[in-house]
């Protein structure tokens, strides 16, 4: 009887889940939290009731949100690449088991891969 080692993606699928829900961290509450800072300072602003100060605020959140925007869009742009990069890839199952547990470490697929691991 042949017992097949795990693949490198099948073996290190916790490691691949926990960096998914990092991404997915970073890719949900830092911009909700930059941009609920920017509001807070501008709220600061109106309440003080100066002119320069709203104008300052204004730009600052307008900054943050531009900011939220691009670091919610990081992820999914490492994605793409990554996919583009996987099409070349003569294994493609592998790259596919790597993939799942990074874009949906909360799915079923991911999961499976995580037991078969353990």
């Amino acid at each position: 009887m042949l017992i097949m080692a795990p693949s490198i993606c099948t073996s290190l699928s916790p490691i691949w889940q926990i960096i998914g829900w990092v991404l997915w961290v970073f890719k949900i509450v830092i911009p909700i939290v930059i941009i609920v800072f920017g509001m807070i300072d501008l709220g600061k602003a109106v309440v003080a009731s100066k002119d320069d100060e709203i104008k300052k605020s204004v730009k600052s959140l307008v900054m943050r949100a531009i900011a939220g925007i691009i670091i919610f869009f990081i992820p999914t742009l490492v994605g793409a690449i990554f996919s583009l990069v996987g099409e070349f890839n003569d294994n493609r199952k592998e790259y596919d088991k790597c993939s799942a547990c990074i874009t949906n470490p909360g799915g079923t697929e991911c999961e499976g891969y995580v037991d078969e691991a353990n």
